[in-house]
């Protein structure tokens, strides 16, 4: 049996582990320099707050209703689903990584404890370590139990956990799951079915194998065999190696020096760095990419982008630096107000020891090379990102807009939550 472990409403949970006042008050978690709403606890969702509205078309409901508006904390959320992770693992070991906030589990080796009391117990450990709730699902595959997962959610009588067995669950489950809702399928898909008048996940399962085969493809026979309890998909306990890393930013105002945009860029190469090192792979291809506003008048509107080889695959911040600053410089037209840059790395490859990627010394300092760059790792694991990073990376006047960030609890000494001293009681008299 799988099990999925969906964390409520994960990034509002998180601001409301470190701030209690916030439970049971409307909050929402904006994206990228406050564009738009990308979380939401259920009592904003009440006040008709939907996913991916613009700030300033909710101002007024905020503002009415006292919503608390947070900008997006990544660092705090990171390591907050950390800590879920390893919790739910030291639980339930046969883990797949699926997102920030969900994992899926084999719980087959479980039976003996009762699925559904060993899922409750997951649920309250969770809880209990790091004041995250999650809602579990549990079925045959890991497309029912995503829908198990999402119909936990709603379901406030299951306490959290809900497992999809038996025929006659599984077939009422399916018909009052839109279609669109299945994991696998989206809009685009289940748009395409309604033309065929397949409305339901029951609908869908419930078609000829080979109409939904022509239609959708290997991918769509998957999805339809999995509803019906056939196991396509396993569990990943091994994380397929990544086929393109991608840095990028939207910018919290317009920037037009090509110096400020060769900070952010070198910026992002060093974070693409990071997580290549991260992955034990190593990149062949760089693309750097920059562009205007969609909304910038026409005469202003700019994309630009290009790929190179690198001279050997690499994986350092060094290397990949000094490559994307040469790209900006070839790609780069002044006048025009850039909003956005990124870079992206392609081509990974497994790393081959003892290295083969470290140009800035040459062949002969590849050794050198590789120490000082454990050493800058090691700097910023212990003191925090951006303690210690390359010239290039400068000032950062670009970064995006964050008026609403709450502290880094978890991962910033300096932003630790204090707790006052409980006032001290005055001294008791001294006997004569």
């Amino acid at each position: 049996m799988f099990a999925l472990a969906d964390c409520n409403n994960f990034y509002v949970s998180c601001e409301r582990v470190f701030n209690p006042m916030l439970c049971g008050r409307p909050v929402v978690v904006l994206s990228n320099n406050d564009g738009c709403v990308i979380a939401r606890s259920e009592e904003s969702k009440a006040l008709g707050i939907a996913m991916g509205t613009p700030l300033f078309r909710c101002r007024d409901v905020i503002g009415r209703h006292g919503v608390a508006v947070f900008s997006s904390n990544y660092p705090l959320y990171g390591d907050m689903s950390s800590r879920v992770m390893n919790t739910l693992g030291a639980m339930a070991p046969e883990q797949e990584r699926y997102s920030i906030d969900e994992a899926f589990f084999d719980l087959s080796g479980f039976r003996r404890f009762g699925l559904r009391e060993h899922a409750a117990l997951m649920r309250r450990t969770v809880l209990k370590h790091t004041g995250i709730p999650v809602s579990i699902g549990i079925a045959h595959t890991k497309t029912l139990a995503k829908l198990a997962a999402k119909a936990a959610k709603k379901d406030p009588s299951c306490g959290g956990v809900l497992m999809l067995e038996g025929a006659d669950r599984v077939r009422r489950a399916l018909a009052s799951t839109p279609l669109e809702d299945v994991w696998g399928i989206g809009r685009q898909w289940s748009l395409k079915l309604a033309l065929q008048g397949i409305q339901t996940a029951a609908d869908f399962a419930g078609m000829p194998p080979a109409l939904v085969r022509r239609l959708l493809g290997v991918t769509g026979a998957k999805v339809q065999a999995e509803l019906q309890g056939h196991r396509c998909l396993p569990l990943e306990l091994v994380r397929p190696m990544k086929q393109t890393i991608c840095t990028s930013r939207s910018f919290g105002r317009n920037v037009f020096s090509v110096e400020e945009l060769q900070e952010a860029v070198a910026s992002f190469a060093s974070r693409a760095a990071s997580k290549l090192r991260r992955e034990g792979s190593t990149a062949s291809l760089l693309t750097v990419f920059i562009s205007t506003s969609p909304f910038a008048a026409s005469a202003l509107r700019r994309e630009a982008s290009r790929t190179v080889s690198l001279p050997r695959a690499a994986d350092d911040a060094m290397t990949l630096v000094t490559a994307a600053s040469r790209v900006l410089e070839a790609i780069y037209q002044g006048g025009h107000p850039y909003r956005k840059a990124g870079v992206l790395l392609g081509a990974i490859a497994p790393k081959n020891p003892p290295g083969e990627s470290f140009l800035l010394f040459g062949d002969e300092g590849e050794g050198r090379a590789e120490a000082l760059q454990q050493v800058m790792e090691q700097v910023n694991l212990r003191y925090g990102n951006g303690s210690i990073r390359l010239a290039a990376e400068d000032s950062r006047a670009w970064e995006p807009l964050c008026r609403h960030i709450s502290p880094r609890y978890t991962t910033s000494w300096e932003e630790i939550l204090r707790v006052p001293s409980a006032p001290q009681a005055p001294p008791a008299p001294a006997h004569r």
